[in-house]
């Protein structure tokens, strides 16, 4: 076998393995934690050997995969990550002798739909590796309880932050959009970092440029000079210096008819076609803002959908902070903005 130690850890039901590369067949795989039935952990280390024998498996990055098991009988969802151990990879790279061992952990779902949570899988596995020391007291008193919670703690967030403000949802999401600073008070920790979690999944970060995003973040904070605050000493959050429109008045609507079936994915897929709609609606902004440099009646179409988007006052802002170094442009928006106020 390899010259160094491998075993793995996993959870929700993993299994694991240490390989010498990615690809070569020289490894063994030990087992550290499952709750999985003996067959079909099994079944889980064979895919996975398998897997690493193809080289399928980059350190630190995420793979969903259809896992046919035994029991249940019924294929599941597969999240698997390969890594290793934060100061023993930085120590391996310094001296190329040492073989650190990897560890391979999986998480298991009713279905592939855990596709829908790569990323935060991929966040929670990062926070593994950064407090890994994998002695035996360690492994029972953080390790083992930090993976058996992983759904809890990496999937469900977003259904609690829903559950917890209902339509006052409609608030949060404007907040979200509008780059509007928030300070929570009273809050356990979990509930702090919830609504933290569902304020940064509910913006448009990633999706709008980076400069754009830092001067509207800056705008908004100079305009306001008062955060969103929200107070959670109550059984219903209460929030003062919030605003809300009608776009975010209607996806608080989706959000709350999806929670009576309490499926944490339908309230991702809700998320993110809140903000696919919310890009859409700038682009289309933008488009008209271009062709009502030279045409009136572009200018007027502006107007018209700005006033019946329903999201007319932020997309303004957005607007006017990427369009600022823009002579010709500045002017469409300076005269959207009179005709918005009137």
């Amino acid at each position: 076998r390899s010259s160094r130690q491998g075993a793995d850890s996993g959870d929700g039901s993993p299994s694991g393995a240490a390989a010498e590369t990615p690809s070569s067949e020289d490894f063994s795989l030990s087992l550290l934690d499952t709750n999985l039935p003996a067959e079909a952990e099994t079944e889980l280390r064979s895919f996975i050997a398998k897997r690493l024998t193809k080289g399928a498996l980059f350190e630190g990055m995420g793979n969903v995969a259809s896992v046919g098991l035994s029991i249940p009988e019924y294929k599941v969802g597969c999240y698997y990550c390969r890594f290793q151990q934060e100061n023993l990879l930085e120590l391996a790279a310094l001296e190329s002798d040492i073989n650190a061992p990897e560890y391979v952990v999986c998480f298991l779902g009713g279905s592939e739909k855990e596709d829908t949570f790569r990323l935060e899988l991929d966040k929670y596995i990062q926070s593994l590796k950064i407090n890994l020391a994998l002695e035996q007291k360690n492994l029972e008193s953080y390790v083992n309880p930090y993976l058996r919670s992983w759904f809890e703690n990496a999937i469900c967030p977003i259904q609690r932050v829903v559950q917890l403000f209902q339509e006052k949802l409609a608030f949060l999401l404007h907040a979200a959009l509008s780059y509007t600073p928030v300070e929570v008070k009273n809050a356990d920790e979990r509930t702090e970092k919830d609504i933290s979690r569902f304020l940064a999944a509910a913006s448009l970060q990633g999706l709008v440029q980076e400069g754009t995003m830092t001067s509207l973040c800056i705008a908004m904070t100079e305009e306001q000079h008062k955060s969103v605050i929200i107070d959670c000493s109550g059984p219903q959050p209460q929030l003062h210096n919030a605003g809300s429109n009608r776009f975010c008045e209607d996806w608080m609507r989706a959000f709350v008819n999806g929670a009576e079936g309490g499926n944490p994915f339908l309230f991702q897929q809700i998320l993110e076609n809140f903000k696919l709609k919310a890009i859409q609606d700038i682009n289309n902004l933008k488009r008209f803002i271009r062709q009502a440099e030279m045409n009136h009646y572009a200018l007027f179409k502006c107007y018209m959908f700005l006033k019946n988007c329903g999201s007319g006052d932020i997309l303004l802002k957005i607007v006017k902070v990427e369009h600022a170094e823009m002579p010709e442009a500045r002017n469409v928006v300076t005269v959207l903005e009179e005709f918005m106020r009137e």
